[in-house]
């Protein structure tokens, strides 16, 4: 039975909670920071905790790692570690899973296949937020899955800060058309997709650079190899690459069955990015980002998520179809739109239907070359086949 001491402090608790909530607005947060181990001075850590709390009063930020000299900024809290990575995440670890924070921002941390983190760029031309789906660990072993897995991922982190109904794109690398067209047949069985479109003259949900810049969709998904460098080239790129100034971080992690709101910054990171990624975090636990998680997940399953996951398992299983080239015909004529892992296979379809093709890399990617004359009955082949 809780003593009377004990009762007290559970309703002083309650009661401090509710003055916090009514001055700010905002449902009281704590939120770990990971502080030692930058490329930067620790005073960049302490910094961005006074600009978080001072922007949302009913955040609390508790500093984990060797406690620095001097007065802490008003209200922070702080669990004192050893400087060693070990002792860091042993400290933020027993700290989430005692509840003393709800969530926590880290230089590292060993995420298992399946989570990945979501991040969010500042893009230059216009200023706009996106955020870019993923940038660490990784969703699944197979690129197209992670891909997929990726944009459902990225949507149900965008509704977690407030989005309801995020336009999204995908970016052209290897297997995005193949991830596009998934997208598209679960948009078609009800999955709630907004597809965003490109700023170029030839539109499409496929971003190009350009795209990136200008902020042509709220997520931009991606593989994580790629979203880590382009959080990298956004966030410091004012500074030639030694400090990131801009953007909210690599993101709060994501994935099925977890359940834990831990966002990745970098080495790099200053406090203008390290105070951003507190407030991205906070926003992330208040918008109760596992529950999403789990429901766009749901939602997208409903849709066929689990088919057309099956159907990349299988598509990375099949050889190449074997068959030899009808005559050569002079190539006037371009498909494009066709993953670059499936050009090959595209091509032999052709074939097969004694259409000379051959595959090319064009400046926006790779394309089946042939002739004019063809080009009809070419694209119908190849839609109804699934290529294009």
């Amino acid at each position: 039975m809780a003593s009377q001491n004990d009762k007290r402090a559970i309703l002083g608790k309650a009661l401090e909670d509710l003055v916090t909530r009514a001055r700010s607005g905002r449902e009281p947060c704590r939120i770990g920071l990971m502080a030692a181990g930058g490329e930067h001075s620790d005073m960049e850590f302490i910094t961005a905790a006074a600009a978080a709390m001072k922007e949302d009063a009913a955040l609390t930020v508790v500093g984990v790692g060797p406690r620095p000299a001097g007065l802490l900024p008003a209200g922070m809290d702080w669990i004192e570690t050893g400087c060693e990575g070990g002792e860091l995440a042993a400290g933020m670890e027993k700290a989430l899973d005692s509840g003393h924070i709800q969530g926590a921002v880290a230089l590292h941390y060993p995420f298992p296949l399946g989570v990945s983190t979501v991040g969010r760029i500042l893009t230059p031309a216009l200023g706009r937020a996106m955020f870019v789906a993923c940038t660490t660990g990784m969703s699944a072993a197979k690129r197209q899955q992670a891909l997929l897995r990726n944009a459902v991922l990225g949507i149900a982190v965008a509704k977690a800060s407030g989005l309801a109904a995020p336009a999204v794109g995908v970016l052209n690398v290897d297997a995005a058309p193949q991830v596009l067209r998934a997208l598209n047949r679960m948009a078609e069985k009800g999955y709630a997709l907004n597809l965003g479109q490109s700023v170029r003259g030839d539109g499409g949900s496929l971003l190009r650079g350009n795209d990136l810049l200008r902020g042509a969709v709220d997520v931009c998904v991606t593989d994580t190899l790629t979203g880590n460098v382009l959080m990298k080239l956004f966030g410091a790129f004012t500074s030639g690459g030694a400090y990131e100034t801009t953007g909210w971080g690599y993101g709060p992690s994501v994935g099925e069955g977890w359940n834990k709101v831990v966002s990745i910054i970098s080495r790099a990171s200053g406090s203008p990015v390290i105070a951003n990624a507190l407030a991205y975090t906070a926003a992330a636990v208040r918008g109760r980002l596992p529950v999403l998680v789990a429901e766009e997940l749901r939602m997208a399953r409903a849709a066929g998520l689990d088919d057309e996951l099956a159907a990349f398992e299988k598509s990375d299983a099949a050889p190449a179809v074997q068959v030899s080239p009808p005559p050569v015909e002079p190539t006037d004529e371009e498909i494009h739109g066709i993953d670059v892992l499936d050009l090959e296979q595209a091509v032999r379809c052709l074939w097969k239907e004694k259409i000379y093709a051959e595959a090319a890399m064009g400046c926006t990617g790779p394309v089946v070359k042939l002739a004019s004359a063809r080009l009809e009955a070419a694209r119908k082949i190849l839609a109804d086949a699934g290529y294009i």
